[in-house]
């Protein structure tokens, strides 16, 4: 698109009389009366696309838990104790009903049905079921809602992921973070909208990459892309000033370095000028906000030990949750934590252990501390991955050893706090835990409430690109309500 037509249908009338009232005005009563006016500002750049959202939110923020590797529902939420009397029998074809396999099974020659190894009980007030991998998380179980009927057309890793982050299965779209930095804007002006966290896991396998387009801008402005901060070294990258560079001379050098970019951009009016402006001013807030983040010595010692004595080990996912903490408090708008390790085609007993250990406590201990700080209401917690698991197995089965497969007809989320009716249980699989028979959630579903949450009416977050209206939800997608306080 022509640099100068997408600049004007950036140019909303809003942000145009916005800046008609306070531009040259602005900067001159900045230059009086320095960082609070200029803050104020900046701030008229950061209420997004949208202005303000559609209709009053529930919530303010998210925090999204993303289990890459695709945990099984079998093993940790979706009972299924019938199976226990069909061990290492044949999966009934009116089942499976023709469903396309992967690679790794569409060459067994049959494929036995494999119960999970683990106890399951109730827990909470309506007794949600899950096993005893998640002790912690059953603490939980009247603050969460389990939706155990999520869907998805994508039957391979990357496909699926870029699918539930995109919209799209195909690479090139805009994640869920950046739709929410565009249309809402940011909260905050120390801090990136939308910040993302990779963690370290225990089970010792191979994992699927996470590629930077899975928090990509795609094809909007590329400031609203996620923020990757590191666990080793400068959580981001250049952020510290090299040797013999002061904080006034790091001024100096953006300040002339965003006049040149200000020429250019009154020159062509690309809006990617401007948002490379937003991007170094970004960065040099940062060289402040990141090193008091990322500092827990302040935190007491209960809530240390509430996470876990992973919290002190920089780049688990304890201490990524912890820290995710610490950016809703901070009104960072999307954060996303990553942990790998779910794929477990084989030795899934013994790797979901480890699996569970890593995360078990300290999702209760985010669920907790979020509540008691009264940020629960205004905060989204969604725990998930990119699909299920089979009830069948793959490779070798004994009874206390087995595999499982992709298996996109159904797998488990949970959801917390900003908007959710908590303590439920929704939808049901079939025995098997294989075809869904009752409320049935498809990922475009699953993202259409998370923007209703927030006060978006997802078919009106839209952005026209090569000659064409795209959002999050694609072109259907509908707002779960039943899980909706």
């Amino acid at each position: 698109m022509d640099p100068r037509i997408e600049r004007g249908l950036l140019q909303t009338r809003r942000h145009f009389l916005g800046r008609s009232a306070t531009g040259i005005g602005t900067a001159a009563l900045a230059s009086l009366l320095g960082g609070e006016a200029s803050a104020a500002a900046n701030a008229s750049d950061d209420l997004g696309v949208l202005g303000k959202p559609h209709f009053a939110p529930k919530a303010k923020r998210v925090i999204y838990l993303f289990m890459s590797g695709a945990p099984s529902q079998l093993d940790m939420y979706d009972y299924k104790p019938k199976m226990d009397d069909l061990f290492d029998t044949d999966l009934p074809e009116s089942v499976r009903m023709g469903q396309r396999l992967t690679t790794m099974t569409s060459g067994q020659t049959r494929f036995p049905i494999a119960p999970s190894m683990f106890k399951f009980a109730q827990h909470g007030q309506n007794g949600t079921w899950m096993s005893e991998l998640l002790p912690h998380t059953a603490t939980i179980a009247d603050d969460i809602a389990v939706i155990k009927t999520v869907h998805t057309e994508a039957i391979n890793h990357d496909p699926a992921i870029t699918y539930i982050q995109t919209g799209a299965q195909i690479p090139g779209r805009p994640s869920m973070g950046a739709w929410l930095s565009y249309g809402l804007g940011s909260m905050n002006q120390d801090l990136p909208s939308f910040v993302v966290l990779t963690s370290s896991w225990s089970a010792k396998r191979d994992a699927q990459a996470l590629y930077e387009r899975l928090w990509g801008a795609g094809f909007l402005p590329s400031r609203h892309a996620g923020v990757a901060l590191r666990s080793v070294g400068d959580p981001v990258l250049y952020l510290s000033n090299p040797d013999g560079v002061s904080a006034d001379i790091r001024r100096k050098m953006l300040d002339g370095v965003a006049a040149l970019n200000q020429q250019q951009f009154d020159s062509i009016h690309d809006p990617e000028i401007a948002a490379r402006i937003a991007q170094y001013e970004m960065a040099y807030r940062m060289q402040t906000s990141v090193p008091e983040l990322s500092d827990i010595s302040g935190e007491s010692e209960q809530t240390l030990n509430m996470y876990g004595p992973d919290v002190h080990k920089p780049g688990t996912f304890a201490a990524n949750c912890l820290l995710a903490r610490r950016l809703a408090e901070r009104d960072v708008r999307f954060v996303q934590v990553f942990i790998r390790g779910w794929d477990q085609h084989g030795n899934l007993p013994s790797d979901i252990r480890l699996q569970c250990g890593d995360i078990d406590q300290p999702c209760a201990a985010l669920i907790n501390d979020l509540k008691q700080r009264g940020m629960l209401e205004d905060t989204l917690v969604v725990w998930g991955g990119e699909f299920g698991r089979t009830i069948y197995c793959q490779g070798g089965l004994t009874k206390t050893n087995y595999g499982r497969d992709h298996h996109p007809r159904c797998f488990t989320i949970w959801m917390a706090g900003g908007g959710v009716k908590p303590g439920i249980t929704y939808g049901e699989t079939d025995d098997f835990s294989y075809n869904i028979v009752d409320k049935p959630v498809h990922i475009h579903d699953l993202n259409a409430t998370i923007l209703h949450n927030l006060g978006i009416n997802h078919e009106r977050l839209t952005y026209r690109f090569q000659g064409r209206d795209f959002r999050l939800t694609d072109v259907h997608g509908k707002v779960v309500h039943d899980i909706l306080a």
